[in-house]
């Protein structure tokens, strides 16, 4: 006869779901989205949950009452490519966003053309801009009503294997986009790569004298990367400053000297600078 005892079925082996387990112990199982919140707040005091698997699980119960509307990226803040620019137009843009995915659409905004992958992008690095047809790189856009639940477009998504999908309102208009970070990030919290930048702004080198800086980096911001002495006393941005050098709001490609270094425009709108490429004069051959 073996002496050694059996072990005893304790917690730790109870092969039942943790949720099973839970819910054995309290007498009823939730009746609605409340209770089951109490339910799990009450596991993570126990320490039957970490804090961060109690946030991921409400995160995942609040998206599946939440509409495409709530979250979404409104259109006026929306990154988009007219149809008809060249390379030259969009790849500022392209280039100063960061984004991976760009809606491209017609002349009235709300004419959906496709979705560009920047990724699309590449063979412009071998073959140039000549005879560019942006049409023959375009993916087929997704378009959704803003009331979709997000639990229903997330699985979607992950069926379908796209990332984004344009939202039109009641009437047919693109009112935003949505991409299916936009709603992980409500159930796990921001998500970041290594792109991402620590703040608004960013200085680029591109080569040994060749920087791509936004035009709302801060002076100071620059003076101390570039070891350099620009005014601070009238502007608090790179931007303002070179437009106070352009003497007017520049179109692309102008270029203006300040403080020994070249500045040219690589995005302006018709209200202020975006994208400037800057260089130090002593050094260019």
């Amino acid at each position: 006869m073996n002496d050694e005892a059996a072990p005893s079925q304790s917690e730790d082996s109870d092969s039942r779901p943790w949720l099973s387990r839970l819910f054995s112990g309290r007498g009823h199982i939730p009746r609605n989205r409340q209770e089951l919140l109490s339910v799990i707040k009450h596991a993570a005091s126990s320490e039957l949950l970490d804090e961060e698997v109690l946030h991921i699980i409400e995160g995942a119960i609040d998206v599946a009452h939440q509409q495409v509307r709530e979250i979404m990226i409104a259109k006026a803040q929306m990154v988009c490519i007219q149809i008809d620019e060249t390379p030259e137009q969009f790849l500022p843009k392209v280039i100063e966003s960061g984004h991976s995915r760009f809606p491209v659409v017609g002349e009235s905004g709300d004419d959906v053309k496709g979705i560009l992958l920047a990724k699309d992008l590449l063979p412009l690095l071998l073959k140039g801009v000549e005879n560019f047809d942006l049409e023959k790189h375009l993916r087929p856009a997704n378009v959704i009503p803003e009331s979709k639940r997000l639990n229903i477009l997330l699985k979607e998504f992950r069926e379908n294997r796209y990332h984004m999908a344009m939202v039109i309102d009641e009437y047919g208009g693109i009112s935003g986009l949505i991409t299916i970070e936009d709603i992980l990030e409500e159930i796990v919290g921001e998500i970041e790569d290594e792109t991402d930048d620590d703040n608004e702004d960013f200085i680029r080198q591109v080569a040994d004298n060749d920087y791509i800086l936004k035009a709302l980096t801060p002076i100071d911001d620059f003076n101390r990367h570039f070891k350099a002495k620009l005014d601070t006393s009238d502007f608090d941005t790179i931007g303002g400053l070179a437009t106070q050098a352009f003497g007017h709001v520049p179109k692309r490609n102008e270029t203006t000297h300040i403080g020994g270094f070249s500045f040219r425009v690589l995005y302006a709108d018709d209200r202020k600078i975006h994208l400037l490429r800057v260089s130090r004069l002593d050094t260019e051959q």
